[in-house]
């Protein structure tokens, strides 16, 4: 299975990496899934001229900026079309801020992928489409990954095979 990590990176203090590691991690090592980050695919995505200078091209070369911007989304959206199981986000401001991440989970949500929604807001607070394409949603990682040895762990995965609960 290919979890997908969703949420800011743009307006985030370290890029949206740090979530994603502790997330990757926890996922890989307890569920034996695969995870898709982008924050790790960017690097592997773009050159290192691309790398080191696209977010500056945003003030200096506009053409340039998109270009390489178009790189990543068709790569994402790709991977989320096309190989997704299910996907993770962790809703906050810098989510909210961004335009990467509402296009993502409007994305599965068209293909009915799962969309866990992991947010410290107020559900008040997130915006409505965003709750409108999430499968379940959840106040914090630790809930998330009770739900998540439940449905996808060992256990879950016998009881499914067997026919029993």
């Amino acid at each position: 299975m290919l979890a997908f990590l969703c949420g800011g990176m743009e307006f985030s203090p370290d890029g949206g990496r740090q979530w994603r590691e502790r997330i990757r991690f926890w996922i890989q090592e307890n569920l034996n899934h695969r995870v898709y980050d982008p924050t790790v695919e960017t690097r592997r995505l773009l050159k290192k001229d691309e790398l080191q200078n696209f977010r500056d091209w945003k003030l200096t070369d506009l053409d340039r900026f998109r270009k390489t911007m178009r790189i990543i989304i068709n790569h994402d959206i790709d991977v989320m079309a096309n190989q997704t199981d299910y996907v993770i986000c962790y809703w906050d401001e810098s989510a909210a801020a961004g335009g990467g991440t509402h296009a993502e989970l409007t994305a599965a949500y068209r293909k009915g992928i799962p969309v866990y929604l992991v947010t410290e807001m107020p559900v008040e607070e997130v915006n409505g489409w965003v709750i409108a394409c999430s499968t379940k949603v959840f106040p914090g990682f630790n809930d998330l990954k009770t739900y998540m040895k439940a449905t996808y762990g060992e256990e879950a995965q016998q009881r499914a095979l067997w026919g029993t609960r």
